[in-house]
């Protein structure tokens, strides 16, 4: 049985594919959320949304802290993430990639207190614990989908 791979990345094509796949979902949650953001019911409080900073208390399904800036950061990482998708190995560096940048945020929100001028995305405890869940799940999925290679496969051999 021969398995055939993607591109120059070594990750056999069923592999790929569904690491493609779950990119998208992850990317298209993301524009999702950003767009949420935007419209008052879905995100309480939408009255009180500031551009950026701690003082926006808009928040999204009455939990997660939003401002525009915030908003705008979840959209663009949405297309990024579908512009990334189309390849398996540019799919993986989204995932982890991302999700360092979620463990980076995590530990941000972690040591800037809510009501701080540093708070500026703005963060609360409720969004601390989304980002640590975020870089955890993105992470993982990364690794564990972008491991399966076939052994000794090169460019070469793809054709």
């Amino acid at each position: 049985m021969s398995t055939r791979t993607t591109g120059q990345t070594g990750i056999d094509s069923d592999a790929g594919a569904m690491l493609r796949t779950i990119t998208m979902i992850v990317a298209a949650t993301f524009l999702l959320v950003g767009i949420a953001g935007f419209i008052p019911g879905i995100t309480a409080n939408y009255d009180e949304m500031t551009f950026a900073g701690h003082t926006s208390d808009a928040k999204l399904v009455g939990v997660f802290e939003v401002s525009v800036l915030h908003n705008i950061v979840h959209l663009l990482f949405g297309v990024v993430g579908l512009a990334m998708a189309r390849r398996a190995d540019t799919a993986r560096t989204y995932l982890i990639g991302g999700g360092i940048i979620y463990l980076a945020l995590w530990i941000y929100g972690v040591l800037v207190e809510e009501g701080s001028d540093a708070n500026f995305v703005p963060l609360n405890n409720a969004d601390n614990w989304l980002h640590l869940g975020l870089a955890a799940g993105m992470i993982v999925l990364g690794l564990a989908l972008g491991s399966t290679r076939r052994g000794g496969a090169s460019a070469a051999d793809v054709r």
